[in-house]
């Protein structure tokens, strides 16, 4: 019997839906998508969901703030109903599907949760600087680790041996942009994981720069505030084809997110790069890695309307080959190649006797000293 695949995906933000969706479909496995739903468009799936409880809390900044919160942890509020059913269905789930590994994007706390269920796992290891205990925690569970963007822009300060044990996946939420021809358009990107833009900066960027159209994608506050729209500036809201406006771009405003930098990077465009706050610097590192390499002009925080001329300016000397060097077509080839070589080795090394022996007989019972079957460490008790 070939035993299917698990794949979490965290709720902030697009890019861990638009990756799993990606792996879901090119895998050869069953696969299922764990995590919460509710305020998603699922059509794209086309696998089985299991819906999960929301697990957040009103006003959470990342840090639940419990001071025995244990080391190993990021996220463990005490009396949490919605926590113990969410953790409830993952383990139902496994214990009724019999996965060969999951992947997880991203959770400490899940990651441990399946090692402690005895489930391999792939743990996708995002940007930034992420040497903290429960991140390295769950590094050391995890049996490999999937880094969504190129080696190139991964943080300086990454231990060796979390490195040796990473697949560099190269950007997975976005497909090669088919080229069109470039108007000069300034395209502005907001992704669903931050706080979008505001109308009014918006209106005096573009007054600012009055000899080109700014094409603005996403969500923007403020739009009816009454606040007196330039001629050159257009609000398109959600879009379903990002691409099709990126392709006659001159030049990209964004995030850091690993979304816009994919999109980016695939339509091969000159990139103003407007890192936001994150836990653990993931989107200032990304973006510090693409300034470095000549592929973005960076700025913290949203320009006032004076400094958008001389960025303007310097986005436009680009060299647009230095991002789109970023980019791998077969990225999705290969890391479905790694899972699934993954999941055959895995299911293909299980032992027999332990899949059919009651616990009180198992030999790793008798004897604590013996190996783990699937990583080769020390099993311990």
């Amino acid at each position: 019997m070939t035993r299917p695949i698990g794949i979490y995906v965290h709720h902030h933000g697009a890019g861990h839906w638009q990756r799993a969706c990606r792996i879901a479909t090119a895998l050869r496995r069953p696969v299922t998508l764990l995590g919460t739903f509710n305020e998603r468009d699922t059509k794209e799936a086309r696998v089985p969901l299991v819906d999960l409880p929301d697990d957040r809390i009103v006003g959470f900044d990342g840090d639940d703030g419990e001071a025995e919160r244990p080391e190993a942890l990021h996220y463990a509020p005490l009396n949490h109903p919605g926590i113990r059913e969410r953790m409830a269905r993952i383990a139902a789930w496994i214990a009724k599907a019999d996965p060969v590994l999951v992947i997880v994007d991203v959770s400490v706390e899940v990651t441990l949760l399946c090692r402690l269920l005895s489930v391999p796992t792939v743990v996708v290891r995002l940007a930034g600087s992420r040497t903290d205990a429960p991140h390295l925690g769950a590094f050391r569970a995890a049996t490999r680790l999937i880094v969504p963007y190129p080696a190139a822009l991964d943080a300086a300060d990454v231990p060796e041996w979390v490195r040796a044990k990473s697949f560099f996946s190269g950007f997975l939420g976005s497909s090669p942009v088919t080229k069109g021809a470039e108007d000069g358009r300034i395209v502005v990107v907001f992704g669903q994981g931050g706080r979008g833009g505001c109308i009014r900066d918006l209106a005096a960027a573009s007054r600012a720069i009055p000899d080109r159209t700014w094409h603005v994608l996403g969500p923007v506050e403020g739009t009816d505030d009454g606040t007196p729209l330039p001629s050159n500036l257009h609000l398109h809201g959600w879009v379903e084809d990002v691409d099709a406006h990126l392709s006659q771009a001159s030049l990209v405003v964004g995030g850091a997110g690993d979304g816009v930098v994919a999109a980016v990077v695939a339509a091969s465009k000159r990139f103003i790069c407007l890192p936001e706050p994150r836990p653990y610097g993931e989107q200032t590192t990304k973006a510090d890695a693409l300034a470095s390499l000549g592929a973005a002009i960076i700025h913290h925080g949203w320009p006032s309307a004076a400094a958008w001329p001389d960025l303007v300016r310097q986005g436009m000397a680009l060299d647009a080959s230095r991002i789109a060097s970023l980019a791998d077509p077969d990225a999705l080839v290969r890391t479905i190649a790694e899972v699934e070589t993954m999941a055959h080795e895995i299911q293909d090394g299980a032992d027999p006797a332990l899949e059919t022996k009651p616990a009180s007989e198992c030999p790793l019972r008798r004897q604590p000293g013996r190996r783990d079957l699937v990583r080769g460490r020390r099993a311990q008790d």
